[in-house]
């Protein structure tokens, strides 16, 4: 796919994921607003820039992969791929209802450009380091592996257990994208479970550590550049990312992490967002 490098469009693509995210979570009446909203520039940063991918060939051999470790997102995942080109726009209504393709946790390609199933936190960096290892060592290939974390899930061990073998071989085709947004579903990271100092802790466990304004487009993309040039780690991109970016009564709120607006507040969000309905 070739990349957009103009910003400002990018930034509306970003704004136009954010409301179709809205309005998938209204017509489900269930799912998760905080993060999925939060990590709407990264996404886009990713899909229509960052990545060697095609739409037309979502199983090209040469593409780099995105696994989503923090499955509870996948509303974000979704509208990416639907915006790229994936599947058609009018499948996004149906999340979270019996027997469509968009559950409320990703399945290994129940649809085009579903690299893994996710669920249980933690997993999904385990299994992106495994795909980084087979590719590098095995099929001697140079294809790219993003890994989606929350900071929530650094509270599992097996997050560390992969950061550990990640280290040890070096895995330069590996890059994890930290959703740091400071809130878990019981409240913030820092009262839950105190992370920092998160940089330190990768680092320490020989990582190549970059930290960007998460909703700045341009910054996450200057940041996967320096990740491909770094040859002889994994590189970690801890993305600061305001949980419910673009609906200011959701901002910064723990409280909308697993939780969908009803009617009223989706047409309240979508103004916010730029459109005057929920239509």
């Amino acid at each position: 796919m070739e990349p957009i490098t103009d910003i400002k469009t990018l930034k509306a693509k970003a704004n136009a994921i954010r409301q179709n995210i809205i309005r998938m979570l209204v017509q489900a009446k269930s799912g998760h607003s905080a993060g999925p909203l939060g990590m709407a520039d990264v996404f886009t940063a990713l899909y229509f820039n960052i990545l060697n991918h095609d739409p037309r060939r979502p199983y090209w051999r040469e593409r780099d992969r995105v696994i989503l470790s923090c499955g509870h997102i996948c509303p974000v995942w979704y509208a990416t791929l639907a915006e790229a080109g994936y599947f058609p726009k009018r499948e996004l209504w149906t999340l979270r209802t019996l027997g469509t393709k968009l559950q409320g946790h990703p399945e290994y390609r129940s649809i085009a450009g579903v690299e893994a199933s996710a669920g249980p936190l933690g997993q999904g960096v385990s299994l992106a380091v495994g795909m980084a290892y087979a590719l590098r060592n095995f099929a001697k290939s140079n294809q790219q592996i993003y890994v989606i974390s929350s900071d929530g899930e650094q509270d599992e061990g097996q997050t560390w257990e992969a950061v550990m073998f990640a280290a040890k071989h070096k895995l330069p085709n590996l890059t994890m994208i930290m959703d740091r947004n400071n809130i878990q579903i019981d409240g913030n990271t820092e009262d839950i479970m105190p992370l920092e100092p998160i940089r330190a802790k990768y680092e320490a466990f020989n990582w190549h550590v970059i930290e960007v304004d998460g909703h700045n487009i341009q910054a996450v993309i200057d940041a996967c550049a320096e990740a491909k040039a770094i040859v002889e780690k994994p590189v970690c991109i801890i993305a600061h990312t305001i949980p419910g970016k673009g609906v200011k009564f959701m901002e910064g709120k723990f409280e909308w992490h697993g939780k969908a607006p009803n009617k009223e507040e989706a047409a309240t969000a979508l103004q916010q967002l730029g459109v005057t309905s929920a239509a």
